[in-house]
């Protein structure tokens, strides 16, 4: 068969394995794709707050929230000279492009895709809390889009946890 041949039956295989598979681990995987889309969701709108694309962010009818305030100030500017929730868009959408990388049973294929995918969550978890503390700590608010974000990382932090394990044991039990 021709490397050529061999590409697109691989491929035909992935397609229908990540349409179609329906072991524990790709509907874990499911979840934190789409849990991680919501994270590009929160930043795309947070995003178009911050370039001026619209001039209000709505939050729900808590004190503690102020999306406007905290994603209008110097602290959302700070790093890299950009908005940060335009880098917030990247960074989700890496995490679903990991989730989504491989097929069904990828930890015995793979192993170091879901090592990759957990350890990127358990990043991505531990640095939107603690920016969720300089939010705090600056501006004695919240942005309720970010503290949404926030909570699809620490989901996917659990949902991640039995693939990456797995993952992480055959790697480190190869000869």
């Amino acid at each position: 068969m021709s490397a050529s041949a061999q590409r697109e039956r691989q491929a035909r295989q992935l397609s229908h394995e990540l349409r179609e598979g329906q072991d524990d681990d790709l509907r874990r995987r499911r979840w934190i794709i789409g849990l991680s889309l919501l994270g590009t969701l929160m930043g795309q709108i947070v995003s178009m707050y911050q370039t001026g694309l619209i001039r209000h962010l709505p939050d729900p009818p808590l004190d503690v929230f102020d999306s406007d305030k905290v994603d209008a100030s110097t602290y959302a500017y700070k790093r890299f000279a950009t908005p940060d929730a335009l880098m917030m868009i990247t960074n989700y959408s890496v995490t679903a492009w990991l989730a989504g990388a491989g097929g069904q049973g990828r930890v015995d294929r793979q192993p170091l895709l879901p090592v990759l995918m957990g350890a990127k969550i358990v990043g991505d978890t531990l640095t939107a809390v603690q920016l969720g503390r300089e939010e705090w700590q600056e501006n004695r608010k919240l942005c309720a889009y970010c503290q949404l974000a926030t909570a699809a990382s620490l989901a996917s932090v659990v949902l991640a946890w039995p693939e990456a394990s797995r993952g992480l044991k055959k790697l480190l039990s190869r000869d």
